[in-house]
């Protein structure tokens, strides 16, 4: 080795010693002819100083680095001078006093400074990613995800699952989102896509009696980008046998307890065991699928009061099937008219035709709208939110996903506005009972909402033959502080049920045989009841380490346009590979 410690072990016990540390200059302190170094490696800093009266040529060495030179140095530990120590260091008790220097490379002026966070702009950051990776802070960030994984592995061993590497070419299946096609050369004109998830290998591994499963899996995506995706992430992905619901629920609320005690434990965690409350529960009281519940702030339903009133806004949306729904804000009359304006803007942007809103003031309801309701259906309005003096309602009246998710916008703005989301408290949230369809509201088609394997509930069997498009799943998600960070369904594993979802979703015969043969044919050898979950791992660590964006967590990461500024990919291939592969470029 040709270092004899890292750069955080060093101690007053150490005094006396010598050492020698690698590393690159941190920064670089010139003291009227004393030279100090902060040599940093992933480990953390220590402070070398030269002496140009004893150890001439070190220091001479030394005056020549600049900084993120890498460097070796050896030298004799010794305390700091009286009132010179630094806590926020772990080496800070001593210094090391350079006793030989050599410049193992140097290095030129970076594009951004190393040693310290400053505003980078996005692409010059990812651009030199190697050089952002070298920050404290996502190296915490990486550090923190192999303890996570790590964590998770020594978990599910525990708990007897066989990690298995499913392949990363498989045959396209489509599952709602864009595929990456990679052309074979060996067979013309035929294609192998990238998984999205391991879905149906998954599956086939429990037909295979592997009736525990677990893997940390590489996912692809071909779709637009936010800030909590990427075109390849990772996922952790499980199945079991002979599970119900209720197993998997519990074995991952296990998992997500230890590791919040255990790697964050500086995060409060709201409340344990994890509430639970079903898919309509959540669209109702918060406006989301996945709320956030670090702050109350929950929507009620007002539309017996609304369509008794003389406003046709109100009632004409309940007459035409819709629903009215309020949502109070404790303080609300602190928003200014132009923050109104936006938080209505927000609701046009997610389907409402405008925000409806009533000012609880001192002198009484402040609003264009107080001419449309009698004194009396204000107070009903009051009474049903809970409102109190210095209060605002805001009212979204329209169909029941437009109304709660307009809302839900709304109130994630507030709670932002009002500082109510607080990043160090940790609020998991089983969201269950979710619908098994989604139906196109022009045509009427019905389509999965999460897979074409997912079973109905026990309970939902004559509801599929009588009203499809109301059957509720057994699918279930775990959301953490607004995010959904995992989700999954117990599957379906009878092939009666399967060829019944398959004609309401109209995928017939031949295009089932095409698309899933190979899983539908497994089945006929024996499947067992069996269900799973996939975990978000880039998502679960954004939150973790209070990053706005799962990039940050990602060593190598593509940008907001799915390119990678690092490789400068994707780019043009030679015409040789193309006409190898059988393509054809098509030019715009």
């Amino acid at each position: 080795m040709l270092r004899t410690h890292t750069n955080n072990q060093l101690n007053k016990n150490h005094v006396g010693q010598t050492v020698t540390l690698c590393g690159w200059v941190h920064r670089r302190r010139d003291h009227g002819g004393v030279i100090f170094i902060d040599i940093r490696d992933r480990y953390g800093l220590t402070q070398a100083v030269t002496d140009p009266n004893t150890f001439s040529t070190a220091h001479h060495s030394a005056n020549e680095a600049r900084s993120e030179f890498v460097i070796k140095i050896t030298g004799t530990v010794r305390l700091r001078p009286d009132g010179q120590a630094n806590a926020n260091m772990e080496s800070g008790e001593i210094e090391v006093l350079i006793e030989e220097f050599e410049t193992l490379n140097a290095a030129k002026t970076t594009p951004f400074e190393i040693d310290h966070e400053s505003n980078v702009n996005e692409e010059l950051r990812l651009k030199y990613r190697y050089l952002d990776l070298r920050k404290s802070r996502l190296q915490n960030n990486i550090v923190q995800r192999h303890k996570v994984v790590k964590m998770m592995r020594d978990f599910f061993d525990r708990k007897d699952f066989i990690e298995v590497e499913t392949p990363i070419l498989i045959k396209g299946t489509p599952e709602g989102s864009r595929e990456y096609l990679v052309p074979s050369r060996i067979y013309p004109g035929t294609f192998f896509v990238l998984p999205q998830s391991p879905q149906q290998l998954k599956q086939l591994l429990m037909v295979a009696g592997f009736d525990r499963y677990v893997q940390i899996a590489r996912c692809f995506r071909d779709e637009d980008l936010r800030g909590d995706r990427q075109p390849e992430f990772t996922q952790v992905d499980l199945e079991m046998s002979f599970v119900n619901q209720e197993d998997i629920i519990n074995l991952i609320e296990e998992l997500l307890i230890e590791l919040s005690e255990k790697l964050v434990s500086h995060k409060q965690l709201a409340s344990k065991p994890f509430p639970r409350i079903t898919w309509k529960e959540a669209m109702e009281s918060y406006g989301s699928d996945k709320p956030d519940i670090r702050f109350e702030m929950k929507i009620v339903d007002v539309s017996d009061i609304a369509e008794k009133t003389a406003f046709t806004v109100f009632n004409g949306a309940i007459k035409s099937g819709g629903v009215v729904k309020c949502l109070k804000v404790e303080g609300g009359l602190e928003l200014t008219r132009k923050e109104i304006d936006d938080l209505t803007e927000l609701a046009k942007v997610h389907g409402a035709k405008g925000l409806a809103y009533i000012q609880i003031a001192e002198d009484g309801p402040k609003s264009s709208l107080v001419k449309h309701f009698t004194p009396e259906e204000i107070q009903a309005f009051v009474d049903r939110s809970g409102a109190k003096t210095g209060d605002l309602l805001f009212f979204g009246a329209d169909s029941f996903e437009i109304a709660c998710n307009s809302l839900g916008q709304v109130r994630l703005a507030c709670a932002e506005r009002f500082g109510l989301r607080d990043k160090n408290k940790l609020a998991y949230l089983w969201v269950y009972d979710f619908p098994m369809f989604e139906k196109d509201s022009v045509s009427g088609q019905l389509s999965a909402a999460h897979h074409p394997f997912t079973s109905p509930k026990d309970d939902q069997m004559s509801v599929l033959d009588t009203n499809p498009a109301e059957t509720i799943a057994k699918a279930y998600d775990i959301v953490l502080n607004g995010y959904e960070i995992g989700g999954g369904s117990i599957r379906i594993h009878d092939q009666k049920l399967q060829k019944k979802i398959f004609d309401l979703l109209k995928i017939s015969s031949e295009d089932a045989e095409r698309r899933f043969g190979h899983i539908l044919e497994a089945f006929t050898y024996g499947a067992p009841p069996h269900g799973g979950l996939a975990l978000g791992l880039e998502r679960m660590l954004m939150i973790y380490q209070d990053e706005p964006n799962i990039r940050e967590v990602m060593a190598f990461p593509k940008d907001s346009k799915a390119k990678d500024l690092m490789l400068g990919a994707p780019a043009a291939m030679p015409t040789e590979t193309i006409d190898e592969l059988h393509l054809t470029i098509k030019q715009k």
